[in-house]
């Protein structure tokens, strides 16, 4: 059984995870919470707002993530705090199963079967968010404590790494066909537990040689395997996924294009005039002038 906290050092909210967490970056603010960290006070204090709203930062784990802020929707007689999505990002990684139900919510609101169900009754766990905050420092603090482990725990990981969920996520919310999934840094020791992405640009770094390579693939990880003769060594990769319905040929020509955006900021074999930003050199050698 987990223990109660011993460090916490400001008035404290035990937020039950919910799936705006992950879709909008918000919570509401309970009214009971309003005196205790003084959000009343601070919207009577001209100096702390800016357009309405009272900025402040909060802090996960060892990241500190600006651009958050209090708002103040008086229709609703409620406040309410939005934070970055990098954060929102965040929490998906450790609210794993939180965030998958929320999806399987999703994927159900358009079938009738399931119109009386209960996904949380259906599905029952809860996962908790600690947010303290210091009105002080205007500093909320974030902290995954009470959480839900996951069935398949490296399953689990590696769907929340890939881009099927961001997908799934993005067409149940009809964000645009025409899109980029985006993607992070990973080393080159989780390239055995990729998930397969298809129809993709992906960048190479060897940050021993200082090196960086850009390339197109229709499929991530049967390229990733094959050895590069100009960066035998990389160490990280990351990729972006292409919008769906787009041809080898121009998959092609936007790596051709981003090689030569490349090959002007840094050293490469090519003609190009390049401003030389870094001592990192552009790996390519086939490079449009």
């Amino acid at each position: 059984m987990k223990l109660e906290r011993k460090d916490i050092e400001f008035p404290l909210w035990r937020k039950k995870v919910d799936a705006s967490v992950f879709k909008d970056a918000i919570t509401p603010i309970p009214k009971f919470l309003w005196k205790m960290w003084c959000i009343e006070q601070l919207f009577e204090t001209p100096e702390l707002l800016k357009d309405g709203k009272v900025p402040v930062r909060v802090t996960y784990g060892k990241k500190s993530f600006e651009g958050a802020y209090i708002r103040h929707d008086p229709s609703k007689s409620m406040y309410r705090l939005y934070f970055t999505k990098p954060l929102g990002d965040a929490l998906k990684d450790v609210f794993v199963m939180s965030y998958m139900r929320s999806i399987e919510q999703d994927l159900r609101k358009s079938k009738a079967k399931y119109e009386d169900v209960d996904i949380e009754e259906e599905i029952p766990f809860w996962e908790f968010l600690d947010i303290e905050f210091n009105v002080e420092q205007l500093e909320f603090r974030f902290k995954a404590y009470y959480t839900q482990k996951p069935i398949y725990t490296e399953l689990f990981q590696e769907l929340i790494k890939s881009h099927i969920l961001k997908r799934i996520d993005d067409d149940l919310h009809d964000k645009d066909q025409f899109r980029f999934t985006k993607g992070v840094w990973r080393g080159r020791d989780e390239l055995g537990s990729q998930v397969e992405a298809l129809n993709v640009i992906y960048n190479l770094i060897d940050t021993k040689n200082r090196k960086i390579y850009v390339g197109e693939a229709e499929s991530l990880t049967k390229r990733l395997k094959q050895e590069k003769e100009s960066i035998h060594d990389w160490d990280f990769y990351r990729f972006d996924t292409l919008p769906e319905g787009l041809s080898k040929r121009q998959r092609i020509a936007i790596e051709r294009l981003i090689i030569r955006i490349f090959a002007s900021f840094f050293e490469s074999s090519s003609d190009v005039k390049s401003m030389n930003v870094s001592t990192f050199i552009l790996a390519n050698k086939k490079i449009d002038v």
